[in-house]
């Protein structure tokens, strides 16, 4: 009896649902997110109706089945938020490293086929690594490490479990951006031309502004035609402000007004595009130094942050650049892009092995959200799941 009436209730709730899905929303409040157009009505207004329901395909399934969902218990209704984000960024994770993950796992599940662990196997895995873009040192350092562990490797599966394990204590966790610690935070974005700088701006600017901050972005690139436009489109896009000159104009002078507009409309954080590659003969470096001075006379420990952007379809070649920014700038972070279009995402390991310089952010995508901070075990998941 005690079945019999909870599924009567649970058919009188569905019942009830079904029909509170047919009624108009009467209540004369907007939605989130809509606009009003010049004539008054909201853009959902002005589009075409959207097609009634349909009794047939759109209903519930059976009572029985609402009975026995998980959702219906609070402990685990509060946990499922952040069980499905963190399933959602590790499968845009894996979907953006898959070119790396097929050369990986596969290539690893191959070698495995009618063999043993021994020394022979553990070279070709060696060079399996290398392939992959790990670097000479790091792959030694690694397979170093799971040779003393090799005696308890028996197939492929604790293989990856041994090189997951050992890469996410060779890449630890780091700090965030210091993006709370003063106001305004001055963000520095470095990098040559063709690594995304520009596109990795307007993201994060729509990651703060997405979090609450109130962001400006300076259009310091004043060399490149098309940097200046780009900015103000992903500013417009994410809310953000932007200052901006003629084309042409001197860098160092973007970045100090567009310091002094963030501090006169209180803003939360600024963000300084810079040029890639110039026109002149002026140096690289000497002005990037140049606009770095500029932001010191407005707020003395600026730029709080400098990011260099790298391509990580470059491999090693980045690796190169990296050293050779932060000699000359003082690089605190980096941001790898375009990690989707390349088979050698073991970059990303080298990288964190050979510089002392956290990662803060990787490019998996064309979508604002696949710019995502930079999680070493989640990473080594992507990898080998």
């Amino acid at each position: 009896m005690a079945w019999f009436g909870r599924k009567k209730k649970n058919k009188e709730k569905k019942d009830t649902l079904q029909k509170d899905e047919r009624m108009p929303d009467v209540s004369g409040e907007e939605k989130s997110g809509t606009e009003i157009t010049e004539n008054g009505t909201s853009e959902k207004e002005a589009g075409k109706d959207a097609p009634a329901p349909n009794p047939e395909t759109d209903a519930p399934e059976p009572a029985a089945a609402e009975a026995e969902s998980p959702a219906s218990d609070p402990a685990l209704t509060e946990e499922m938020p952040q069980q499905e984000e963190k399933t959602g960024l590790l499968f845009r994770l894996k979907k953006g490293l898959s070119k790396t993950r097929e050369v990986l796992t596969t290539d690893i599940d191959d070698l495995f086929l009618g063999r043993k662990p021994d020394e022979e196997l553990l070279e070709d895995i060696e060079e399996l690594l290398i392939t992959s873009d790990m670097g000479v040192q790091t792959t030694m350092k690694l397979m170093e490490k799971v040779g003393k562990r090799s005696a308890g490797i028996s197939n492929a599966k604790e293989l990856k479990q041994v090189l997951k394990s050992e890469i996410c204590a060779l890449i630890k966790k780091r700090e965030p951006l210091s993006q709370n610690a003063v106001k305004p935070c001055v963000i520095m974005v470095i990098g040559v031309n063709g690594v995304g700088k520009t596109t990795t701006i307007g993201k994060l600017a729509a990651r703060f502004s997405a979090e609450g901050k109130k962001v400006l972005v300076a259009a310091a690139d004043t060399f490149r035609a098309a940097a200046v436009e780009q900015l103000s489109i992903w500013a417009e896009r994410s809310g953000a402000d932007i200052v901006k000159h003629r084309e042409n104009a001197d860098p160092a002078a973007v970045a100090f007004d567009a310091v002094q507009a963030a501090a006169a409309r209180d803003k939360d954080i600024v963000i300084v595009d810079t040029a890639g590659r110039l026109h002149t003969k002026v140096n690289l470096m000497e002005e990037l130094k140049k606009i770095r001075r500029a932001l010191s006379k407005v707020i003395p420990d600026a730029p709080h942050e400098i990011l260099l952007v790298l391509d990580a379809t470059t491999g090693q070649n980045a690796l190169s650049q990296a050293r050779m920014f932060h000699k000359e700038m003082g690089v605190t972070g980096l941001i790898l892009t375009k990690l989707d279009g390349t088979a050698k995402g073991g970059f990303v390991i080298s990288i964190c092995d050979s510089l002392d310089i956290p990662i803060h952010y990787i490019g998996v995508g064309e979508q604002t959200d696949d710019l995502q901070p930079f999680d070493p075990g989640r990473y080594a998941d992507a990898l080998f799941s």
